[in-house]
């Protein structure tokens, strides 16, 4: 993805792009799979954890990325597919693998509908499945 592209659809969610928001868009486009903090870091070794921490807060509060909990209390980012505006019709499942310890979206997986009881009001939903990935499991079982 180019940094023209990147740059517009930074502006259609209402994020001014900057070369540190750019890089961190970047990654995350091409490694395609929800990213912690730390995944980013040691992919972007030129720019320093608040940094990073900084474009991720930003992209948070402007629907660029969702953030979810994994399971073990780490948050995962991942890019939110729909522009402008998000409608949360993106909402799907995430598979956290145990054996290699990264996050997965299954995007072909909504996460259910759930009716809240009356005065609650919900703004985010997170669905977790944890066990183990297709590639750990070939090479854990010898399948």
């Amino acid at each position: 993805m180019r940094n023209e592209e990147i740059a517009i659809k930074l502006e259609k969610k209402g994020v001014k792009a900057t070369v540190n928001r750019i890089l961190v868009y970047k990654i995350m486009a091409q490694e395609n799979r929800p990213m912690s903090l730390s995944d980013l870091e040691l992919a972007l070794v030129s720019m320093d954890k608040s940094s990073i921490f900084r474009v991720l807060t930003l992209f948070v509060e402007h629907d660029v990325v969702h953030a979810f909990e994994d399971g073990r209390g780490v948050l995962h980012y991942d890019l939110c597919g729909s522009e402008g505006v998000c409608n949360f019709a993106d909402r799907h499942v995430h598979f956290y693998c145990e054996s290699c310890q990264k996050s997965f979206c299954l995007e072909d997986i909504p996460v259910p509908d759930m009716q809240l009881p009356e005065g609650f009001s919900g703004h985010s939903v997170s669905f977790v499945v944890k066990g183990e990935c297709e590639n750990c499991r070939k090479k854990n079982h010898h399948c």
